[in-house]
C-alpha cells in the first residue's frame, strides 16, 4: 500500500522537482530545507497544542521525502552520500514529531503517561531503523517487522491531526498505545531473525 502511495504522490509532486531542478536547487538541499521545515512543523506548534496546525506544517515539507529522492534520479545524481544525508536526516524528523508530542504532553496535554508513550515510540523508532542498518553492515538482513518508518509516520500524523481537529484526544491516545507496541515489537522481531542469521552462519 505504502509502494502505490509514494509512486501516486511521486507524480503529483514531479512538476514541482522539475521546477527546482530548473533552478539549480540540489536534492540534497531539498532533503534539508524538508527536514527544518518538520522540526519546525512539531516543535512550534505540537508544544502549544496546535496539533492540527503542527500536522499540516509537518505533511507540506515530508513530501520532501519524496522529491529528493526523484531529483537524485531524474539528473542522475544520486549518491552514497545523499542517501546517507536522507536516512540520517529522516531519524531527526521523526524524532521531532515524536519530540514535540512529549513536549505537548508535558505542557497542556498534562499527561506523564503519554509523555513518556512518545518517548517509548522516538526511542524505539530509532532502534527500528538502527537495528537494520546495523544487521546490514554486519552482512545479515533484518528487514521484518510489522511497525516500518512509513507505516508509523503516517499513522502519528493521520491520528495526530484528526485528534485536533474533532478535539478527540482519545485518537492520538490510541495511536502512541498502538506504535509503542509495534515498534518495540518490531525491535524484538529484527533481532530474533538477526541471531537466527547469526546462528546459522556460526553452524555453517
Amino acid at each position: 500500500m505504502m509502494e502505490r502511495f509514494r509512486a501516486f504522490w511521486t507524480k503529483v509532486i514531479s512538476p514541482v522537482a522539475h521546477l527546482l531542478i530548473k533552478l539549480g536547487v540540489s536534492a540534497d538541499a531539498v532533503t534539508l530545507v524538508g527536514t527544518l521545515g518538520v522540526c519546525a512543523g512539531a516543535l512550534v506548534f505540537f508544544p502549544q497544542g496546535k496539533l492540527l496546525t503542527g500536522v499540516l506544517v509537518i505533511t507540506a515539507f515530508v513530501f520532501s521525502d519524496l522529491i529528493d529522492g526523484y531529483m537524485a534520479r531524474l539528473t542522475g545524481k544520486s549518491s552514497k552520500f545523499g542517501a546517507f544525508l536522507d536516512s540520517t536526516l529522516d531519524r531527526v524528523g521523526d524524532g521531532a514529531i515524536f519530540g514535540g508530542l512529549a513536549l505537548y504532553f508535558a505542557g497542556p496535554g498534562d499527561s506523564t503517561l503519554y509523555l513518556v508513550l512518545a518517548l517509548v515510540c522516538t526511542v524505539m523508532g530509532s532502534v527500528t531503523s538502527y537495528a537494520r542498518a546495523r544487521a546490514e553492515g554486519l552482512g545479515f538482513q533484518a528487514k521484518v517487522g510489522i511497525a516500518e518508518r512509513a507505516d508509523r509516520l503516517v499513522a502519528i500524523l493521520v491520528m495526530t491531526g484528526l485528534s485536533g481537529l474533532f478535539d478527540l484526544p482519545i485518537l492520538l491516545y490510541v495511536a502512541l498505545w498502538a506504535l509503542s507496541v509495534a515498534s518495540t515489537v518490531t525491535v524484538a522481531q529484527r533481532i530474533w531473525v538477526v541471531r537466527q542469521q547469526a546462528l546459522a552462519e556460526a553452524a555453517s
